[in-house]
């Protein structure tokens, strides 16, 4: 059975490995009961039972992931587990009203009348923020049902730049966090820091799938991570870490469970087993980057919003820093065709826009602060042409 952590202040015992909702589902689109396939079901029937064997007894989904709540809702009352810890997420909405039916829709599509965790789902722009915290909000109406008794703890989950998230954790209104933090994106550090100085519950997001497509990894970043597999590597990386209570295991069938819980069972190994592949990984960073890059290339760089064509650099750079250590070329298109198409998820463009709407002069304009202003538009057009050339849709907007 898994391990358990207390979630903070909602004071659940969280299991570390979390069943995560967004791959088991048939279908993207919010399809009707006829239309949900008995193989569909029986093998969520059978993730399920996996899972309460294996002690994951928590699952989160999501109002918008698809047909994920309609089909656990059919099978929870059949698949039992005392245990079970029930979260979903709901989208904050300027008219509180509509967030209210959303989630009264999210509970009826569970079949349930209770349920343990409720995230605001995708606080990511300030608007968001506002429209959650506000008196007569989206978090007024989540905590009036928690005093009806239909919701345990309260927290919310995030895309948002760092400062935002602080901000966010900062107003000491919510129980718990879902948010980004991997060993190729550690940004978020501080708001990890953060959220344990407010005892909450802190929830890493899909480490597999948003931690590098690790489910198919380079064969560089096999090398890399022996003897491990990397997500055994990466799941170790984030157990280890000071404030991580559980991450998410999107399995799309039963099968999906047994590198993660290999990496359970090595978690007391962790301090002998991550250094010397941290030290591999982090060298073959300096060889293919340079140490002076690597230092400094995030400096001076204008936000999206300030760039000619919304170019995200940040990201983009990022992106071309991956694909040159790592060769996470799986990971890095998917990334590269998002920018521009998945909204506030993935803001800012991607560099398809760089010799075409925007001239190299107007991106040198915006790079002066930049001590890569010579390199950066032959480094955007490398992995433009390396990665470029399909745009993608965020998973939830696909039918």
């Amino acid at each position: 059975m898994l391990p358990v952590r207390r979630f903070g202040r909602t004071e659940l015992p969280m299991p570390l490995l979390s069943l995560g909702g967004m791959r088991f589902q048939q279908s993207w689109s919010d399809i009707p009961a006829p239309e949900i396939s008995a193989a569909s079901q029986a093998n969520l029937r059978a993730t399920l039972e996996r899972a309460v064997a294996c002690g994951f007894h928590h699952i989160e989904t999501a109002r918008h992931y698809g047909s994920s709540e309609r089909q656990l809702g059919a099978l929870l009352p059949e698949v039992l587990d005392p245990q079970r810890i029930l979260q979903t997420k709901v989208p904050p909405q300027a008219d509180s009203a509509a967030f209210e039916a959303e989630l009264a829709l999210s509970f009826e599509r569970l079949a349930v009348q209770r349920v343990d965790l409720l995230a605001i789902h995708g606080l990511n722009l300030p608007e968001h923020l506002e429209q959650t915290l506000r008196p007569g909000g989206c978090l007024e109406v989540a905590r009036r049902w928690q005093a009806e008794g239909r919701i345990g703890a309260v927290g919310f989950s995030t895309h948002a730049p760092l400062p935002l998230i602080l901000e966010a954790i900062a107003s000491d209104r919510f129980d718990y966090i879902n948010l980004h933090w991997y060993f190729i994106r550690q940004d978020n550090g501080p708001a990890i820091a953060a959220a344990m100085a407010h005892d909450m519950g802190v929830f890493l997001i899909s480490p597999t799938d948003k931690g590098g497509h690790l489910h198919n990894p380079s064969q560089r970043l096999l090398e890399l991570c022996e003897p491990l597999h990397p997500i055994v590597f990466n799941d170790l990386f984030c157990l280890a870490a000071p404030g991580v209570h559980t991450i998410s295991v999107g399995a799309a069938c039963p099968a999906d469970f047994d590198l993660h819980l290999q990496a359970v069972e090595l978690l007391p190994q962790a301090p002998d087993l991550l250094p010397p592949i941290v030290t591999r990984l982090e060298q073959a960073s300096r060889q293919a980057l340079g140490e002076d890059w690597l230092a400094s290339w995030w400096q001076g760089l204008p936000s999206w919003q300030e760039t000619p064509g919304q170019i995200n650099l940040p990201s983009l750079l990022w992106l071309h820093n991956l694909l040159e250590a790592w060769d996470l070329q799986s990971y890095a298109r998917a990334r590269y065709g998002l920018l521009g198409a998945g909204g506030h998820w993935f803001p800012g463009a991607n560099a398809d826009a760089l010799d075409q709407g925007v001239s190299e002069a107007e991106l040198r304009a915006v790079l002066t602060a930049s001590p890569w202003a010579e390199r950066i538009p032959g480094l955007l057009r490398e992995l433009r042409r390396r990665v470029g050339g399909q745009q993608m849709r965020r998973l939830t907007d696909t039918p």
